[in-house]
């Protein structure tokens, strides 16, 4: 598998882990106070190549991926479950953690925000979903952006994400309609 975009990823065993799976160049932000030189390469990369945004599940991975999304509005994102990026002993979470299938899975589902309809999504949608207001709500959200693709996010920022990534209302109801059967195993 090889791509022309270039891949973001946090550091230096993410680079190692995305070229043992797939063939594709990188950049690296090195941690999560992304430089204005880092942006400015990224800049030139998405007007060349094209970028997809591909950094840990984590808070530090989600607050690049945001600085990122803001300075470089159409960047494509991929997504790794948390639980496949959990390193073998436990000692911390990150790309360099995921098998090589994990990460082709993962970049086989690229989001191009530009290229899909806006839904709007509503707060009282949340709530009924119990994705917000609800004591299983955190882990609804995580399973929910395993479903759709788009990550972990806050609360808070989850109509961001919705938005961002444009989900589709048929989307939204598939990824319900599978939380509801996992939550009657």
């Amino acid at each position: 598998m090889t791509f022309k975009e270039v891949i973001v990823v946090e550091g230096k065993d993410d680079t190692t882990a995305i070229r043992r799976a797939v063939q594709a160049d990188t950049i690296e932000t090195n941690g999560s106070a992304v430089s204005k030189e880092t942006l400015h390469k990224i800049k030139r990369a998405q007007d060349v190549r094209g970028v997809i945004v591909f950094t840990d599940p984590d808070y530090p991975g989600r607050r690049i991926r945001a600085i990122i999304e803001e300075a470089i509005p159409g960047v494509k994102h991929a997504f790794l479950p948390k639980h496949q990026a959990i390193a073998k002993n436990g000692s911390g979470v990150g790309i360099e953690h995921a098998t090589d299938e994990d990460i082709r899975a993962a970049l086989e589902h690229v989001y191009t925000p530009e290229d899909r309809p806006v839904a709007t999504f509503t707060q009282r949608q949340l709530i009924e979903a119990r994705l917000i207001g609800h004591p299983d709500a955190a882990a609804r959200r995580e399973r929910l952006g395993e479903h759709l693709q788009i990550g972990y996010t806050n609360g808070k920022q989850l109509l961001k994400r919705l938005d961002i990534f444009r989900v589709t209302q048929q989307e939204w109801q598939q990824a319900l309609d599978a939380l509801e059967q996992e939550d009657k195993k």
